[in-house]
């Protein structure tokens, strides 16, 4: 065969290998979900609430002439109730001249109800359907989910968007959809939720604003926690912070504590870096756990004329801050153990790594074993840094 006949053979069959455009998605034929709700109905059926795209809101005509911006709705919002959820969405699909289009959803919002009721359901569509993404933030709502993706946001364009950055901040208790499943599927942990609300945020500003009524915004106010698929109690935002020191994911925050010579003004330190050890200790009867949590720490504000760098005011204060944070980690301790008689801080899953034999035996009673154990935490803190001050700020000499 000539090399010739090669060569066109190959292409050929190149050509033959070529997937072409058969599974194209034209935008203009396709409904984006922003955000996705779910609620449960009085009759116990499951509602579906959307927030979609309008294409035309996001093609930079909102503006008009002098700069004003012309209000107008960015996205629809419409609900529809199913036995299950892919029933509800086949039920919205009747109402939407697009196809519905998952792969941009950035957040799933559990209503109250829905998350007493159970979660894993609802999860399992999500996580089997190949459109979702893993990446969604996942959180829960007292009361309806519907309420908080009819709202709108001041400074993103959507409400989707603004709970979305919220999440992506850390600005609390953040979860992705994956993680989520990964912690239902879990016996060594319980699945916790950042919670949200609609609360009244700033005052309407500007001419003929005067009428206009104070603007709700989705806010973050603590932590929802489960015992296994079911919502069960909440945390408040003080606890939430104990929460994310006790697994270890503290990412940045606020210390506020008394200035050591002068207790009636207070200083704030903002945390640089943290990392938390969990011990787990096993006698065949009794089960503790050694928390060790250190932290590193810069001085941001001072309200005190006093002079804090000598050694033993550092030393002070950060006995302070270590005592602050130890006092948050012993309420959601004694919350979550006492309360709620459950194990959101992953400690179920340290045991399973040191103690893999007697883990068989415990794990399907974990969170009573949980309630039980005794935990023991030790705080330390290192004030490395006072900002770029090292004396208060318009002190007369």
């Amino acid at each position: 065969m000539t090399r010739k006949a090669v060569s066109l053979l190959l292409i050929l069959l190149t050509l033959v290998c070529l997937s072409g455009c058969w599974s194209r998605r034209e935008m203009s034929e396709l409904a984006i979900v922003m955000g996705a709700g779910v609620d449960r109905t009085p009759d116990n059926r499951i509602r579906l609430t959307l927030q979609l795209a309008r294409p035309g809101a996001f093609g930079g005509g909102a503006e008009t002439g002098a700069g004003t911006a012309e209000r107008q709705n960015i996205t629809w919002v419409l609900s529809e109730t199913g036995d299950t959820i892919f029933e509800a969405e086949r039920n919205l699909a009747l109402k939407i001249s697009r196809r519905i289009y998952w792969a941009h959803d950035i957040i799933l919002v559990l209503g109250e109800e829905a998350a007493k009721a159970g979660v894993r359901d609802y999860i399992d569509f999500f996580m089997r359907d190949p459109l979702p993404r893993e990446t969604t933030w996942v959180l829960v709502t007292r009361g309806e989910a519907k309420k908080l993706l009819e709202s709108h946001s001041e400074l993103e364009k959507t409400s989707a968007q603004s709970i979305g950055f919220l999440a992506r901040n850390k600005a609390g208790f953040s979860v992705m959809l994956k993680d989520f499943a990964m912690a239902l599927a879990s016996r060594g942990t319980n699945p916790a939720l950042p919670g949200v609300e609609l609360q009244k945020l700033g005052e309407p500003q500007g001419s003929g604003m005067e009428d206009k009524k104070q603007h709700e915004e989705v806010v973050i106010t603590g932590t929802g926690v489960f015992k296994d698929e079911y919502l069960v109690g909440w945390l408040d935002t003080s606890e939430t912070r104990g929460l994310l020191w006790l697994r270890g994911e503290i990412n940045k925050g606020i210390i506020t504590v008394p200035s050591p010579g002068q207790p009636d003004k207070l200083i704030s330190i903002n945390v640089a870096r943290a990392k938390t050890r969990v011990e787990p200790e096993y006698d065949g009867e009794n089960i503790s756990f050694n928390v060790t949590m250190t932290f590193e720490g810069e001085l941001l504000e001072q309200q005190s004329s006093e002079e804090l760098t000598t050694p033993d005011k550092v030393e002070e204060i950060e006995t302070a801050a270590a005592g602050d944070v130890f006092r948050k980690c012993s309420a959601t301790l004694e919350k979550a153990q006492g309360e709620y008689g459950v194990d959101i801080f992953k400690f179920g899953e340290a045991f399973h790594r040191k103690y893999k034999k007697d883990w068989k035996e415990l794990k399907y009673q974990w969170n009573d074993a949980f309630a039980k154990a005794q935990v023991n935490i030790s705080v330390e803190a290192h004030l490395r840094r006072t900002g770029l001050l090292s004396k208060p700020a318009s002190v007369k000499k």
